[in-house]
């Protein structure tokens, strides 16, 4: 499950709104317990500048995970947007969270601005073999905002 406030929520969305019509994206920060609450969303620059995919700036990335080591806190999933689809992992999506120094433990949260109206939805990927989409197991988890 991944739980988030609703002030957590509005600056997930003001970034994505913010970013359009690129896709926005950052990292999610708690406590290392799996399924912790998340105590705070870390917007980090879309290296990739596109509307279709995204790519963390690697240092925005290193810059958020030396802030939450030193609070004994850490990433456990990351953001980002799609402006044109559903929100759902797309194969790009599936290939960055299944690779070998991801943990299978990440929220993959998706905002999807395809329709003019903001949809959150977060998943748990993990690696398979073979085709990635039909091989890699993608699950919903709910999610919860408080």
């Amino acid at each position: 499950m991944l739980n988030v406030s609703r002030q957590t929520w509005l600056e997930i969305l003001a970034e994505a709104w913010g970013s359009y019509p690129n896709e926005a994206c950052g990292v999610l920060v708690a406590r290392p317990e799996i399924d912790s609450p998340i105590v705070r969303f870390e917007p980090i620059v879309n290296a990739a500048d596109s509307s279709r995919v995204f790519t963390l700036d690697p240092m925005g990335y290193m810059k958020a995970e030396r802030r939450a080591d030193d609070e004994g806190l850490a990433i456990v999933g990351v953001v980002h947007s799609h402006t044109h689809t559903a929100a759902y992992p797309s194969p790009t999506d599936v290939d960055e969270a299944t690779k070998p120094l991801v943990p299978p433990t990440w929220h993959w949260a998706i905002v999807s601005l395809a329709w003019g109206f903001p949809e959150l939805r977060s998943f748990r990927v993990t690696p398979g073999t073979g085709d990635t989409m039909t091989a890699a197991g993608i699950v919903e988890e709910r999610v919860w905002l408080s």
